[in-house]
């Protein structure tokens, strides 16, 4: 056996002060327009300790709530106070108390929306009923203000995707608002503070509707157009002004708005945007214009009852591209290389004869010609004609000199942009741009490592992920864009490491609240409009629905989603229970996608059963549910047992046929007895050095398999299967020329080839475990108790990894200096951590930098 010796090194100096930092109401910055009833509020110290807060709430100066003194380091406290008062501003200000008696505090503001349904004046209106209606409409509103405006807010609700204007000005940066949905269900709205925009005199309200996925016209495998929400789209919208002498006039939709069709004359979040320039009207959401041929609009019905706020963050373009490459084939096609795989639209700026015809084809990959190839990502599409081409914008000029287009309602999966023209056009590499689209979650993670390989798949992760995050997470953002339920459970950890996710699930989970059957059942797309109740859905999938709020409390230590989740999740383990009596399910999809070797589906599914019935019995523990917990508690080790009895030979230590997946899973989810768990794990070992150390799974493996070897003494092995560079492996994809991660092992599969899936994408997670050694501990959840244990892997000279967890950042770095490992720890205010080192006793360490010097 290799000598350790370690020793410790200086801790950082204590703290004479400290600094209160990122402060949140429901995770947000100083939010407008929530309808929490209970808000939650968050913070971080930016260095010292806390041994007691206070948090107090003030409306105009007066104090409304105090939450009293309470004792300890926690740093999130839930309002409880009187009920909120609708489109209030209140302050807020957190107080802590160190333990030598300072204090600290700091302040910031939320302002609350429609707390009541019966607060919305305005009526839903549209243009037509006609679902086949390819242009978007427009819709305009004059009015003028009656004195001095103090505060103006626009409170907005649509079935569809808007965009609003006030006096010719585009309100905000979001992207593709409201979030999708289940329509008839479930709608959202969202506040603008319009202040700025008003101005004295006439003033014009405006709004274009796009059919997102509430008015589905493309034709494709899904059946979204056969949606029963489906219908032209529609909004609704009070614009709420405050004036200086306190008055308040609200300007609503209704009967004296008017609309008219514009120049995008056709728009589908499936396919593309179709763009006639000819059909522009100048000015028309400005004071002045002549709206007389304009329509009146129509009255329609509330989409749903349930119209809420949308708490989240927004999708936005959050990255701009140059081409890197660019290609003229002749005076009417061209080529555009972005040199990355991205979600989002490109950008053309053109100059040419009125009627001109541009074509802008986006793919993933080239054929052989040089040209775009979409013949991996367009296999689930089922056009009725031509009229609407995959992934194709189409611009028609108007002839008025130099002219941009940029799609509003439709966003894709690419790389490459091929440009066609109808008549022969000059453009030059800087004609086009492409802009990265996603929800703007605040990175929160960093990994970099002595292999460039390994930080190219690491980078590489995090683009697919945020590729496949749009308000809810996706599979792809190209062929489908649809909620796949068991993609986004096997990568919410890479998430969460890596991404301030917690507003995007929380909103997602209510999805799965709006689509679960009264049986319990989940389909396996969320949202669907009808499509995965009877295929992809089971454990294996639909698991999402404990394992994404368990592991939201454990990076968070917020037990509001649990809490939310617990009967919806209750509901779904009992229906398993329902149809496997013997604590054996056969429901579900199975390994996805294996490399070679299939693990049979009541294999995984009755792992995943397993797991949340232990995650449902640790939730209702958690949340004083005491004869649920001891019940659910049996059910886990009921199937735990029925699991072994059934595929684990004890004699040999071996589940099932032996193949990484089958071992791997029942090491990673708990299922080994702790008698053999060794032994089964030395089993592991043999299995993937008799596989040369390459990977032999399938989606469901994927997750475990690392992490099963890494957690059980083989983090030499994982490495080496993370760090292989032929196939099958992530760094194949790289030396092959990969940005984002892909949806099969081969590159040239013959189906499920999506060059941008987020499904593989545990490696992202298990950096921070698996080498970083970070991890949260269910017991004090949020990093407030940091589990550190740091694998000093073959094969790596350093690595560092760090994530801002509720606290502040955790740093786990390591660097070889000839026989001896250097390891810095950095823990964050009012957190502890025990770190654990090969060969010796675990070690308690407080807030501070700790540096360790370890001889192998």
């Amino acid at each position: 056996m290799k000598r350790l010796f370690f020793l410790l090194g200086l801790c950082a100096a204590q703290y004479a002060s400290a600094q209160l930092t990122g402060l949140r109401c429901e995770h947000l910055a100083n939010p407008i327009g929530i309808d929490a009833a209970q808000p939650r509020f968050t913070w971080r110290l930016a260095s010292g300790e806390q041994s007691s807060c206070e948090v107090t709430v003030s409306r105009d100066g007066a104090v409304v709530w105090s939450s009293g003194t309470l004792s300890g380091p926690g740093a999130l406290v839930r309002y409880t106070g009187p009920a909120l008062a609708s489109f209030t501003a209140y302050d807020w200000e957190v107080q802590i108390r160190h333990p030598d008696r300072s204090t600290d505090r700091a302040s910031a503001r939320f302002e609350t929306g429609m707390m009541n349904r019966r607060d919305w004046q305005g009526a839903w209106i549209s243009d037509v009923n006609d679902v086949d209606l390819k242009p978007a409409a427009l819709f305009r509103k004059a009015f003028k203000p009656e004195g001095k405006i103090r505060s103006a807010r626009a409170y907005i609700a649509a079935a569809g995707l808007y965009e609003l204007y006030v006096n010719g000005q585009r309100i905000g940066n979001h992207r593709l608002d409201p979030m999708y949905t289940r329509f008839d269900r479930r709608n959202l709205y969202v506040t603008w503070d319009i202040t700025p925009q008003l101005q004295s005199g006439e003033n014009v309200l405006g709004v274009m509707l796009g059919n997102g996925w509430y008015n589905h016209q493309s034709t494709a495998v899904w059946d979204f157009h056969r949606a029963p929400w489906r219908a032209r789209p529609a909004f609704c919208m009070d614009v709420r002004i405050t004036y200086d002498d306190g008055r308040v006039e609200t300007i609503s939709t209704g009967k004296d708005w008017k609309t008219a069709t514009g120049p995008v004359i056709f728009n589908s979040i499936y396919t593309a945007e179709h763009y006639d320039a000819r059909l522009e009207q100048e000015g028309w959401a400005n004071a002045g214009f002549n709206d007389k041929e304009w329509k009146n609009v129509l009255l329609r019905a509330v989409p749903s009852m349930n119209v809420t706020a949308q708490a989240m963050v927004s999708v936005a373009d959050c990255d701009t591209l140059p081409a890197k490459g660019f290609r003229k084939f002749s005076g009417s096609r061209y080529l555009y290389d972005l040199g990355q795989n991205i979600s989002g639209v490109s950008r053309i700026t053109v100059k040419g004869p009125a009627g001109t015809v541009m074509r802008l084809r986006h793919a993933e990959r080239l054929d052989s010609s040089g040209h775009t190839d979409q013949s991996n990502i367009d296999v689930h599409y089922r056009p009725t004609d031509d009229k609407d081409p995959f992934q194709t914008d189409i611009f028609i000029l108007s002839g008025k000199g130099e002219e941009t287009f940029m799609p509003r309602f439709n966003y894709k999966g690419f790389q490459y942009v091929e440009v066609e023209s109808s008549v022969p056009v000059e453009l030059t590499k800087e004609s086009l741009t492409g802009y990265f689209q996603h929800s703007r979650v605040e990175p929160k993670g960093y990994v970099h490592t002595s292999n460039p390989v390994m930080n190219k798949i690491w980078e590489a992760t995090n683009n697919s992920y945020l590729s496949n995050l749009f308000g809810y997470p996706t599979d792809c953002p190209q062929r489908e864009k649809n909620g796949w339920t068991g993609d986004a459970h096997q990568a919410i950890e890479t998430a969460l490491y890596n991404f301030d996710g917690i507003t995007v699930y929380e909103k997602w989970l209510n999805d799965h609240f709006d689509e679960q059957q009264p049986n319990g059942v989940f389909p396996s797309i969320i949202p669907t409009g009808g499509w995965g109740y009877e295929w992809g859905n089971g454990p294996d999938w639909t698991s999402t629905i404990a394992i994404i709020p368990w592991n939201i409390y454990l990076f968070y230590g917020d037990t509001t989603l649990l809490s939310r989740s617990y009967d919806a999740m209750r509901r779904y383990v009992d229906y398993i229970t329902s149809i496997s009596p013997s604590g054996i399910t056969t429901w579900g999809l199975g390994d996805w996608i294996p490399v070679k070797s299939k693990t049979p589906v009541p294999f995984t599914s009755t792992a995943f059963y397993y797991t949340d019935a232990n995650i449902l019995a640790k939730t209702a523990k958690l949340l004083g549910k005491s004869q649920d917990a001891e019940k659910y508690a049996a059910l886990a080790t009921y199937i735990r047992n029925a699991f072994n009895e059934k595929y684990l030979n004890r004699e040999t230590a071996v589940y099932g046929q032996g193949v990484q997946t089958e071992l791997s899973v029942a090491l990673y989810w708990g299922l080994v007895p702790d008698s053999l768990r060794a032994q089964v794990a030395a089993n592991l070992y043999k299995r993937v050095a008799a596989d040369n150390f390459h990977l032999d799974v399938g989606l469901i493996g994927s997750k475990a398999i690392l992490n099963a070897l890494s957690e059980n003494g083989y983090a030499d092995a994982a490495w080496k299967i993370a760090s292989q560079e032929d196939y099958p492996s992530w760094g194949w994809w790289i030396k092959n020329g990969a940005t984002t991660l892909y949806e099969n092992w081969p590159i040239n599969a013959k189906s499920d080839i999506s060059l941008n899936h987020i499904m593989f994408g545990e490696i992202g997670a298990w950096l921070f475990k698996g080498v970083g050694g970070i991890f949260p501990d269910e017991r004090q959840p949020g990093f407030r108790h940091v589990r550190m244990k740091p694998q000093f892997v073959k094969g790596l000279d350093h690595f560092e990894a760090h994530h801002d967890g509720p606290a502040g950042r955790i740093v786990s770095s390591w660097k070889r200096k000839g026989r001896t490992v250097q390891y810095t720890m950095t823990i964050p205010p009012n957190s502890i951590a025990t770190l654990e080192l090969p060969g010796r006793a675990p070690v308690s360490a407080g807030p501070g930098t700790h540096v360790y010097d370890v001889k192998q």
